[in-house]
């Protein structure tokens, strides 16, 4: 295993991402269709925040809501923003960043998720499933 091989060789490249502008329907669409649980969430080119399905969770009462139904009461999103919503800490890693750099980062934090920037640009994401599957790959 190459602890020290940089995050660009296991992060997600094709990154989906919501607008400052975007509804949180269309958040939780892209969460379901996408079948991922983090999005950064851009302003133009610059990432201003990151917004998780927990974030939408905790917003939806959706532990009372049936996981086959694919709705949310729309009333309960119509609420929020999602600048309201998403984290705006953030800590974001470079492509050169190694695996056992953002490793130690995931595992002292308490989120599951970093951007991944070249200079201010967006690049990539990596989440502790991302470094799950590269460590299971390498036993």
């Amino acid at each position: 295993m190459k602890i020290h091989a940089p995050i660009s060789d296991i992060m997600t490249k094709k990154v989906i991402t919501l607008k400052t502008t975007d509804d949180l329907e269309t958040a939780e669409l892209l969460f379901k269709t996408h079948n991922i649980r983090h999005i950064p969430v851009v302003n133009g080119k610059d990432i201003v925040g990151m917004l998780s399905y927990t974030d939408l969770l905790r917003i939806s009462f959706a532990d009372a809501v049936n996981e086959d139904d694919n709705t949310v009461e729309s009333l309960v999103y119509n609420m929020f923003t999602i600048e309201q919503v998403m984290a705006k800490k953030l800590i974001s890693v470079p492509p050169t960043a190694t695996i056992k750099e953002v490793a130690e980062i995931l595992a002292m934090r308490e989120f599951h998720a970093l951007p991944v920037l070249q200079e201010r640009t967006i690049v990539g994401i990596v989440t502790t499933t991302d470094l799950i599957k590269y460590m299971l790959k390498h036993f």
